[in-house]
């Protein structure tokens, strides 16, 4: 794959950590979620080439007074 494919997929994924990491922060602080393993879904497509890729996972959240 070429430089400039390579640079713009790290580019979207590391945006999509970050974005990602700070979105769940922030509704893991703002839930009722002490201590809970909550089950978590992402979805990335690319609806021109009829693309979608799904991760299911687990997210536990810190107890009350680690938060």
């Amino acid at each position: 794959m070429s430089e400039d494919f390579n640079m713009s997929m790290r580019k979207f994924l590391k945006q999509v950590g970050v974005t990602s990491q700070q979105a769940i922060e922030k509704a893991i602080r703002e839930g009722d979620t002490a201590g809970k393993t909550l089950p978590v879904q992402a979805v990335i497509s690319i609806p021109e080439l009829g693309f979608t890729h799904t991760v299911d996972g687990t997210i536990t959240a810190p107890d009350a007074e680690q938060e």
